[in-house]
C-alpha cells in the first residue's frame, strides 16, 4: 500500500513525538532569527498606525516609481513608501509621506502635476494623524488580547488546562513566525494585516482542537493499562489526523497563494498583498505548529504527571521483560511442547485397540438377543388389533 493510501486510511506511523526535539531546536533558531530582524529593521508601518499623507493619482505613461520619488524628494519632503496599484489603464501609484502641511501637501502636488501632465484634481491627498494610528494600534492589542482570553478559557473548559497552555504557545509561535516574514518581506503593516492575523489565529487553533480532540479520544483509559504510554498515543493520534491537517492547509493556502502570487504578483494588485502574506504565513505557520509543537508541548506537560510517568515505566517494564526472552529459550518451549504432544500422540496410539475391543466387547454383551420374525396376519400393521381399518 503506498503513502497515498495510508495517509488517506490514517495508517501512518511517522514519529511526531520521538523527534520532537529536532522541531523544538529548529523553531528555537528560527525564532532567535526572527526576533533579531524584528529588532534590527523593525515594521513598515502603514499611514494607518504611523500617521502621515498620501497621494494616490494615475500612472503617467512611461514613467515609474522610482521617477516619480525623486520628483516629490526634490520638494524636500521624503517618500516613506511607494506601490503600483492596478495594470494597465488603470494602474495607479500610491505614495506615502510624513504628516505635511496643507501648503506643503499642495506644493508636492503642483510638483507632481507640472512635471508629468497630470490635473492637480485629478491627485488624491488624504492625512491621517498618528494619534489615530495610535487607537487603531490599542484596539488591535486589546482585540489579540481578549481573543487569546476567551481561546483559553474555551480549551480549559473543553478539554483541559495543559492543552490550552499547549494551543496558546503554538498561537505565539505563529505570531512572531508571522511577524519577523513580514519584517523581513518588509511589507506595510495595516488594519487589513491585522484582520489577518486573527483569520489566522482562528484557522492555527481550529487545527490544534482538531487534533487535541482525537488525542484526548485515544488517550482516554490508558492509565489502567500498560500496553501504550500518553506519548505513543498521542503520536497515534496526529497520524490519524494528518490527512485531515494536510487536506484543511491544502485548500485554505490554495486560494490564499493565488491571492498572493497572482493578485499582488502578477496582476498588481499591491493593495492585497498586505492581507494576502500575512495569510498566507500564517496558515502555513498554523498547520506547522499543531502537528509538530503543540501536541509535544502537551505530551511533555502530561509526561510530569505522576500517573503517566507510572504509566511509562509500567509499559517499559512490561516490554523489557518481554524482551527477556531470548530465541533460545522459545526454541525450548516450543521442543517441550512438540515433545509433549508426540508422547500424548503414542499413548493415544497404543491404548487405541485394547480401548476399541472393550468397547466392542460391551456393545456385544449389552446388546438384546434377536426375536424370531413372526408373521403378520391378516396385512395388518403391529400393534393394531385384527381387523381394524384406518379411517380415511
Amino acid at each position: 500500500m503506498g503513502l497515498a493510501g495510508r495517509l488517506y486510511r490514517g495508517e501512518t506511523n511517522f514519529d511526531f513525538i520521538g523527534t520532537r526535539r529536532r522541531w523544538y531546536i529548529a523553531s528555537v533558531v528560527i525564532g532567535v532569527l526572527l526576533i533579531g530582524t524584528i529588532a534590527i529593521r523593525g515594521f513598515n508601518w502603514g499611514i494607518e498606525f504611523s500617521g502621515g499623507t498620501s497621494f494616490v493619482f494615475k500612472q503617467p505613461s512611461g514613467v515609474s516609481l522610482e521617477q516619480v520619488s525623486e520628483t516629490i524628494d526634490e520638494t524636500g519632503v521624503e517618500v516613506q513608501t511607494g506601490q503600483e496599484a492596478g495594470r494597465g489603464n488603470d494602474a495607479k501609484f500610491v505614495i506615502k509621506t510624513a504628516s505635511l502641511s496643507p501648503e506643503k501637501t499642495a506644493e508636492v502636488k503642483d510638483a507632481i502635476a507640472s512635471t508629468y501632465d497630470i490635473n492637480p484634481n485629478d491627485i488624491t491627498d488624504n492625512a491621517v494623524s498618528s494619534s489615530w494610528g495610535g487607537q487603531v494600534t490599542d484596539k488591535a492589542l486589546i482585540a489579540l488580547v481578549v481573543f487569546l482570553v476567551l481561546v483559553a478559557a474555551y480549551l480549559a473548559i473543553r478539554f483541559e488546562f495543559k492543552m490550552a497552555i499547549a494551543a496558546l504557545a503554538a498561537l505565539l509561535h505563529d505570531l512572531l513566525l508571522t511577524a519577523g516574514i513580514y519584517s523581513i518581506v518588509g511589507f506595510e503593516v495595516t488594519p487589513s494585516t491585522i484582520v489577518g492575523l486573527l483569520t489566522i489565529l482562528g484557522f492555527s487553533l481550529y487545527d490544534t482542537v482538531v487534533v487535541f480532540d482525537k488525542v484526548s479520544e485515544d488517550t482516554r483509559g490508558i492509565v489502567g493499562g500498560s500496553r501504550i504510554d500518553y506519548a505513543e498515543a498521542a503520536n497515534n493520534a496526529v497520524n490519524e489526523t494528518l490527512m485531515r491537517s494536510i487536506n484543511t492547509s491544502l485548500i485554505s493556502l490554495l486560494p490564499v497563494g493565488g491571492l498572493l502570487f497572482v493578485g499582488a504578483g502578477l496582476l498588481g494588485v499591491g493593495t492585497l498583498k498586505d492581507l494576502a502574506l500575512v495569510l498566507f504565513v500564517g496558515l502555513a505557520a498554523g498547520a506547522y505548529s499543531s502537528l509538530f509543537l503543540a501536541t509535544p508541548w502537551l505530551v511533555d506537560m502530561k509526561e510530569r504527571e505522576p500517573r503517566y510517568r507510572a504509566l511509562k515505566e509500567r509499559v517499559a517494564n512490561k516490554r523489557a521483560n518481554a524482551a527477556k526472552a531470548t530465541p533460545e529459550t522459545v526454541a525450548d518451549v516450543d521442543d517441550l511442547v512438540d515433545d509433549t504432544a508426540e508422547a500424548d500422540e503414542d499413548e493415544d496410539d497404543s491404548d487405541r485397540e485394547p480401548a476399541a475391543a472393550a468397547a466392542r466387547t460391551n456393545r456385544s454383551s449389552t446388546r438384546p438377543a434377536q426375536q424370531p420374525n413372526r408373521r403378520r396376519t391378516g396385512g395388518n400393521r403391529p400393534g393394531r388389533p385384527s381387523g381394524s381399518r384406518k379411517k380415511r
